[in-house]
This record gives C-alpha cells, sequence and structure tokens, in this order.
C-alpha cells in the first residue's frame, strides 16, 4: 500500500523552534513602565523588534499602553504603520536621508534630528507644505555616534529660527554604558544632557534607555525608550530577576552516532575525541545566528543536561557530545534548547563572547516560530 503524500509542510519537519512568549513581553512593558513613572514608557522596535517580527510585537505592545514606537529608518516605519491604530506615533532614530522628508511628512512619521543638515532639511519641508512637523532633537553627549555637538547646538539655540517651522516635541540623547552601572560615564552623560536642558528650556527630555531606566528618575526624563528589556535581555545587574525570559530556542537532532577515541570532530579538526563518544549533530548553525564563536564553548540542554558543542559551528549544522545521556534518548527529529530554561539568552551571548542584542536579532527565518 502506498504511503499517503503531505501536501501541506509539517511544522515538526523543520529544523527549529523559536518560541516568542507575548504575554511575558506585555509583562516586561507593564514592569518598565512602573519602574519609569512618572515618565512616559515608549517602545524600540527597530531591527523588526530585534528579530521577533516587529508587526506582531508591537500590537501588543499597544494593547498593553505604548503609543510611541522607535524604529531606526524610513523602511521600518513603513512596515511597521499598517500595524497600529492611527494614533501610535512612529520615531525614526536615524533620522532621514535626503529625499525622504516628503514621504515621511505625507505619513506621520517623526523624524529625530541628528545634525544641523537633517534640520535644515526637515524645516525646508515644512516650508514647502506650508505646516509645521514635529520632530525630536537629538544630541551627542559622549558616544561620537549621532546627535549635534555642543557647537552646534549652541548656534541652533542662539537662532531658533532654523526650526521656527518645527515643534520640537523631546530632547533627547543615548547612554553609551548603562549596562555598566559604576561607569562614571553615565554621570558625564547625565551633567552633558542636563546643559542641553538649560540651552532648550522647557522641551522634555527623552533620555534612558534599558539599562538607564533601572538607574533612577535622574535618569528616566520624561520619556524613556527601552529596547532589550522588552524581549527578555537583562540590560544590567541591577535588572537581574524583573525582566521575564520571551525567547525559548529549540533545534532538532538531524543524526546521532557513536565515534572511537581519536575521532576529528568538524571543520579543521580542532576537536578531537579522548574516548568513545557519542555525538548528535543539530539543524541550526551560524547561518541560523548561532555563532561559530560557540565552537568549542556552548552547549546544548536536553532534560536537565548540558551537552557541550565540540568542534566548530558550521552555516547549517553543529555538533554536540551527547555521552551524559542514555543510548537512544536522542531520536532523529528531537528537539533540543539552544536558549530555554537552563541556558539563558545572556549566557549564550557570553559564551559567544558577544551581547544578547546580537544573538537576538540574528535568529533566522528558518526556524519555526511560535508566538504564545
Amino acid at each position: 500500500m502506498d504511503m499517503p503524500i503531505s501536501l501541506s509542510l509539517n511544522t515538526e519537519a523543520l529544523s527549529g523552534c523559536l518560541t516568542i512568549d507575548l504575554t511575558a513581553l506585555a509583562e516586561n512593558y507593564r514592569t518598565l513602565c512602573r519602574l519609569a513613572e512618572p515618565a512616559e514608557t515608549s517602545a524600540v522596535v527597530k531591527a523588526d523588534a530585534y528579530g521577533l517580527s516587529a508587526t506582531k510585537v508591537a500590537p501588543v505592545l499597544y494593547a498593553a499602553g505604548c503609543r510611541k514606537f522607535f524604529v531606526a529608518h524610513l523602511k521600518e516605519a513603513a512596515a511597521l504603520k499598517p500595524a497600529l491604530p492611527d494614533d501610535a506615533q512612529i520615531f525614526i532614530l536615524n533620522g532621514l536621508m535626503p529625499g525622504g522628508e516628503t514621504y515621511a511628512s505625507a505619513q506621520g512619521f517623526i523624524p529625530v534630528l541628528n545634525s544641523l543638515e537633517q534640520v535644515a532639511n526637515w524645516q525646508r519641508t515644512a516650508t514647502m507644505l506650508g505646516k509645521r512637523l514635529p520632530a525630536l532633537l537629538q544630541f551627542d553627549t559622549g558616544m561620537s555616534r549621532l546627535g549635534l555637538s555642543p557647537d552646534e547646538a549652541a548656534r541652533l539655540a542662539a537662532h531658533p529660527e532654523l526650526m521656527q517651522d518645527i515643534d520640537c516635541l523631546y530632547i533627547m540623547s543615548h547612554l553609551a554604558s548603562a549596562d555598566e552601572r559604576e561607569s562614571v560615564q553615565n554621570a558625564d552623560q547625565l551633567a552633558d544632557m542636563q546643559k542641553y536642558r538649560q540651552l532648550f528650556p522647557g522641551i522634555p527630555l527623552c533620555f534612558a534607555n534599558s539599562g538607564g531606566i533601572f538607574m533612577g528618575q535622574s535618569f528616566t526624563g520624561d520619556l524613556v525608550r527601552p529596547g532589550i528589556a522588552l524581549y527578555g535581555g537583562v540590560p544590567s545587574d541591577l535588572a537581574e530577576g524583573a525582566i521575564r525570559p520571551v525567547v525559548r530556542l529549540a533545534v532538532r537532532v538531524i543524526q546521532t552516532r557513536t565515534v572511537p577515541a581519536g575521532t576529528k570532530v568538524g571543520y579543521g579538526a580542532t576537536h578531537v575525541t579522548t574516548r568513545e563518544t557519542r555525538l548528535a549533530t543539530l539543524a541550526a548553525g551560524y547561518a541560523d545566528g548561532l555563532p561559530r564563536a560557540l565552537s568549542d564553548r556552548g552547549a546544548a540542554w536536553f532534560n536537565g543536561v548540558r551537552l557541550p558543542i565540540v568542534g566548530r559551528v558550521s552555516m547549517d549544522s553543529m555538533t554536540v557530545d551527547i555521552s551524559a545521556l542514555p543510548e537512544g534518548a536522542l531520536p532523529l527529529g528531537t528537539l533540543v534548547d539552544i536558549i530555554g530554561p537552563q541556558q539563558s539568552l545572556e549566557e549564550v551571548a557570553a559564551q559567544a563572547g558577544t551581547i544578547s542584542y546580537e544573538i537576538l536579532t540574528s535568529l533566522g527565518q528558518r526556524y519555526h516560530r511560535i508566538y504564545l
């Protein structure tokens, strides 16, 4: 008798499963709101909500009370707009490239102006349209990345006609060392921001990122803009225990084998077994956001047992030592955890020598995604 042919894709046949707990995400938002009071809490949903899908994440945050959303680029704003009600505001952190001003104004997007050139372009657009346009004004307080310099800020304050048709909703900057609460840079940036507040009195302040929220009200200002903490990342030791995990990543076993001592494993033979070893090949690699730096350092987990990665992480697979498990415990297609109850997002990042932001935003589209 012929086996019936399935014409639909069985999710159990996919290489891995990325579970996103939207309830935990909404709870993280509410936690940050309580910590930031009386400041308003926005949400940073750039990079497709840190890789978790902005069009799925943003409506959940809106339902939790968020009305202000930050993206990095104009294209991200355009993709997000249909997913949100009309009373949501979308801010563009990198500002606008020349030529994007008319489209942005027509869509109601609000740029963060980072240079006098961006100010001039937005002012010119307002004049052309015959109406006032909203914006945020960013200052550089020590990152040398985005924002007006002290001299540029002084010039703008001395010549208000340069933005006579611009409604400045907030002045802002970005904390560079909020993940290190003892860093003197935090106090230095706060002091610089206070100087800018004196130059532009009466305009609300947007300053604290995820880590900044945990440093107290001197940093929170009037509007905070958390990112990584929404998605389950712990931005500093001050946040330990306050943030709920949002993602769980499990990948499937492709094959298991038993090899003798002296067997080479993976590219470059960087790992050679010292005893008879049982190995499992897993269906994910650096193309799926699991960095090559996890080679011989990271691990998967199954039923509370750590399964060390041996040899180099490949593009589409990696090998783990499963000798600690009973024989036959991992048949073809079994899911083992990479991020989960036994191993946090931060721990995976530390094993890879990077940060949770990079791991989270790199998780690819080949996983089956479940939104709880």
